[in-house]
């Protein structure tokens, strides 16, 4: 059966670009939007898991790889949270509702939901735009939140403005049983009344339980430094869970942009658990 909602028996192959449809555009920062996409006869593309990617592409501008922001609970349709930083994202960032898209997808790996995440408490560490990729899993994990123990959510970026979706954490999120969040800014601000500090800093600050498998998506400065936090803090390698999307290109292990010794992060990623990434070549 297909997956685009059309109700067409013809199975879904993700090399072939989809027509999506933009049916809503939230500004999220002064640099990020979100934009809400379905197939012509309504509903979503296609199906997908919490930590995959897209291929978004304008004709006659260029296309790029994505992450899928919304949780694969939601049936409706399919969400990418997008910062303006190149020639495509500046035209994206123009368009309009109604207007048209290709997608192709979903590429890589993702978060072992159904797997290692089960059953277990879970600490989501982001920075700016790094929530994007971890949305997907924490909305899936909310949705289905019998399957998992605390949650407890981390999140930072450089000023209040730009923390994305905040209106979802603050009225969402941060409202649920079992769910902590913890959110900081680099610089102090009049209007901002919380923690301020960078993400690694508050992260020893809070003093977690190592009980918990951790989730991390920022910046790989940002990256590197939580990292050490959580040695320090008593975490294992083998607790720490990340995804190096922004490696990937052509998303079918054929360019060769995203391979690094044995790995193509495409193909065998873009989730990693950290040991994993040990064995990549120092380079990387």
């Amino acid at each position: 059966m297909c997956s685009c909602g059309c109700g067409g028996s013809h199975k879904h192959d993700e090399l072939v670009p989809m027509v999506g449809v933009i049916t809503d555009i939230k500004d999220q920062t002064p640099d990020v939007k979100t934009f809400r996409v379905v197939s012509p006869q309504g509903g979503k593309l296609f199906e997908h898991m919490p930590g995959q990617c897209a291929m978004l592409a304008v004709p006659g501008v260029g296309e790029a790889m994505f992450s899928i922001t919304s949780s694969p609970t939601n049936k409706e349709y399919q969400e990418f949270s997008i910062k303006r930083c190149g020639s495509l994202t500046d035209y994206l960032h123009t368009m309009e509702v109604g207007d048209e898209i290709t997608v192709r997808g979903p590429y890589g790996n993702s978060f072992p939901v159904e797997t290692a995440l089960k059953g277990q408490n879970l600490l989501f560490i982001a920075g700016g735009i790094g929530l994007a990729p971890l949305r997907s899993v924490i909305n899936y994990v909310l949705d289905k939140r019998e399957n998992y123990g605390s949650v407890e959510i981390l999140y930072g970026s450089r000023s209040m403005q730009d923390l994305v979706g905040l209106d979802e954490i603050q009225n969402d999120w941060s409202k649920r049983d079992g769910v902590d969040v913890y959110l900081t800014i680099d610089r102090e601000q009049p209007e901002w009344d919380g923690h301020v500090g960078f993400v690694p800093s508050y992260l020893k600050e809070l003093e977690f339980s190592t009980d918990k498998t951790v989730l991390v998506c920022g910046p790989p400065i940002m990256i590197k430094f939580v990292l050490a936090a959580l040695q320090e803090m008593g975490f294992e390698k083998t607790q720490v869970f990340t995804t190096l999307e922004l490696k990937m290109k052509c998303g079918i292990g054929k360019c060769g942009r995203c391979n690094i010794g044995s790995k193509y992060v495409c193909k065998d990623g873009p989730v990693f658990r950290c040991d994993e990434i040990d064995e990549l070549p120092d380079e990387y």
